[in-house]
């Protein structure tokens, strides 16, 4: 498994998307539904989309495990990312969430399902800090390399530097946060819109960081390695090109290829030297996702990696057995390589 690069992912399928109305405020990239459209259309159009992105990672080798989410109170459900990450080691973190109806997206039934598939130490639980107004989106608010130990923050709202701080400390990162606003002067509301952190490439938007002193910190950190930064300009980001995310699949033949998940609008913002930049060390797999995309998030906020060690393999009965356990009153299959789960 690569410490960037996880070979496994947890998608939720959202019976039910509409744009969030409790975070179009601060999110700049969010837009409404075309008028007109319902949202039994809207939904149907994003249920679709997100079925694209489990095949398309299916077909690039990626473990996909996809929870199906059927409560209507959930309309960013499908943006797991904000309130869960995992770590090698068996640590795992759960986030405090700005949005008061995002909150309840946190589910018990994905944490058990990790514990039953993966070794897990530790969960770290950060939501009890949501009364006192204090936020950390998760891998949204923060764009981590796993292999430095760094983690990546656009300050805002959504990412408080001092609970960014103990999140460090409790996961042995160091903290890097800045300033990051666009053409206007709005402040970016997710750094992982404007930021994506490969093993060997990394995509960012240096430009939307005013602070030059900071810019030139950000980046000689980027490549102390050797890393490769591929910048980004601010009309790019709107095309969610920042939003994209390193994978760990495999061939038919079982050897390991690494990939750039993104979105097919992503993908046709980069310049031809961009995307071979990008193609020295990993293949573009890009799906078209408008709908979801209205949001105000792309590809990379659908996808919570596993950067966990699986436990050893057991019987498909087993593990069936094992997963309905976790949500008995909600019908469940288990194949091994996909697990949907009712909710």
């Amino acid at each position: 498994m690569s410490a960037q690069a996880p070979s496994a992912v947890i998608l939720v399928r959202a019976e039910r998307f509409v744009p969030n109305s409790a975070t179009a405020a601060d999110n700049a990239f969010q837009t409404d539904a075309p008028t007109g459209q319902s949202e039994d259309t809207t939904s149907a159009a994003a249920l679709a989309e997100m079925d694209a992105v489990a095949a398309a990672l299916r077909a690039a080798g990626v473990r996909v495990h996809v929870f199906s989410d059927q409560d209507h109170t959930r309309p960013d459900s499908v943006f797991p990312n904000n309130w869960l990450s995992t770590h090698a080691g068996g640590y795992v973190a759960v986030y405090p969430m700005y949005a008061s109806n995002r909150r309840h997206e946190r589910r018990a039934d994905v944490l058990e399902l990790l514990k039953s598939s993966y070794r897990v130490q530790t969960i770290v639980d950060y939501s009890g800090l949501e009364p006192d107004g204090i936020f950390l989106e998760g891998t949204g608010a923060m764009v981590l390399d796993h292999v430095s130990r760094v983690a990546y923050t656009a300050v805002s709202h959504r990412a408080d530097t001092h609970v960014l701080e103990r999140f460090c400390s409790d996961f042995n990162y160091e903290p890097m946060a800045f300033e990051a606003v666009d053409s206007d002067g709005v402040p970016v509301y997710h750094t992982n819109v404007m930021a994506c952190v490969g093993t060997d490439v990394a995509l960012i938007a240096l430009g939307m960081i005013p602070d030059e002193h900071r810019r030139e910190q950000v980046r000689e950190r980027l490549t102390v390695n050797g890393r490769t930064v591929v910048e980004l300009t601010e009309q790019q980001v709107r095309e969610f090109a920042g939003n994209a995310v390193e994978l760990c699949g495999r061939t038919p033949e079982g050897r390991r290829r690494y990939i750039m998940a993104m979105s097919a609008r992503a993908r046709r913002s980069l310049r031809d030297d961009q995307i071979a930049a990008i193609e020295e060390s990993c293949e573009i797999v890009a799906v078209d996702i408008p709908t979801i995309e209205l949001a105000g998030g792309s590809v990379r906020c659908m996808i919570a990696g596993v950067h966990l060690d699986r436990r050893p393999a057991q019987e498909p009965e087993l593990i069936t057995e094992a997963v309905e356990a976790i949500n008995e009153d909600h019908p469940v299959t288990a194949d091994g390589q996909d697990v949907l789960v009712d909710a």
